[in-house]
């Protein structure tokens, strides 16, 4: 590919991460410039093409879009604070990790310089970035972003969620409770499955049959929590209070840990003692919304 038809683009922070959004990048044929703390991690990015910036100035003048990807957002400070860096005209795009809160006041900061700015969120491991299983979430001026999606689309499957700043960043630890509760929900049952001697293996596809099942009810749930309203169309709060009674017994019966169920059931149980015991769980958004009282 003619690398002089494709958007020349600059990475700062050369971490797993961002090695793999630069390699990205030179694979699509665009023009790479890196730059990073410790030059060495440039050297495999060099000999695939890219061209090592001797100083974060120097980088971001490399070209119109700059992709930030390092360990915290002080870091991101401290590197585009510096005197010598002139950020006025360019496209500062954030995958570092962070706070929503972080993330806006970053777009303040970095907006008073000159400088257009979107937050983002990479959902994906390294190895999968650029490949259409990288999702990387964006958030910020809906112009910029499109602006520059058709580069951004080399690392994978890009969307933008919305002006507010802040969103990628929501939507990455909304992701990740996601995550965990799959994951810890999956080990519960392992856990329990276990002392009959049945394994892990064996259990897996059930609960992914489980998992896939539940997801499916979420556009429903989800139109009851929007309307506020909450018939209890399949079962009641009520009817799932008395199986997570069962599963606290049968987990301490076992010798399994019941930590999580009774945690579970504690907010039920509130939400029930609040008069929503004949409602739908998806009720229980009230819970999920106010911070815990001790």
């Amino acid at each position: 590919m003619d690398n002089t038809t494709e958007t020349p683009v600059t990475i700062i922070g050369l971490g797993r991460m961002g090695q793999a959004l630069a390699s990205a990048f030179l694979k699509a044929g665009h023009p790479t410039t890196v730059w990073n703390r410790t030059a060495a991690k440039a050297d495999q990015l060099v000999a695939e093409g890219a061209e090592l910036a001797p100083t974060v100035a120097d980088a971001l003048k490399a070209g119109p879009l700059t992709i930030v990807c390092v360990t915290d957002y002080q870091a991101v400070h401290g590197l585009l604070g510096a005197d010598d860096v002139e950020l006025d005209g360019v496209t500062l795009v954030n995958l570092t990790s962070g706070d929503s809160t972080q993330a806006r006041e970053a777009a303040r900061w970095a907006e008073q310089r000159g400088a257009r700015y979107l937050d983002g969120a990479v959902m994906a491991i390294p190895p999968a970035i650029g490949t259409a299983d990288a999702v990387i979430l964006h958030s910020g001026p809906q112009a910029d972003f499109d602006a520059h999606k058709t580069t951004l689309d080399a690392l994978g499957t890009v969307s933008h969620l919305g002006a507010d700043h802040g969103l990628a960043s929501l939507y990455d630890v909304a992701g990740l409770a996601m995550m965990w509760s799959v994951l810890n929900a999956w080990l519960q049952g392992t856990a329990l499955l276990k002392t009959a001697g049945v394994d892990a293996a064996t259990f897996a596809p059930f609960a992914q049959q489980m998992a896939t099942g539940v997801a499916a009810w979420l556009p429903g749930e989800a139109e009851q929590i929007d309307s506020g309203s909450f018939p209890a169309e399949v079962a009641s709060l009520e009817t799932h209070v008395g199986s997570m009674a069962h599963l606290i017994e049968e987990s301490e019966a076992v010798g399994v840990n019941a930590e999580l169920p009774k945690l579970i059931k504690a907010m039920a149980d509130r939400a029930v003692a609040a008069g929503h015991g004949g409602e739908q769980y998806a009720v229980l958004i009230e819970e999920f919304s106010k911070p815990r009282v001790e």
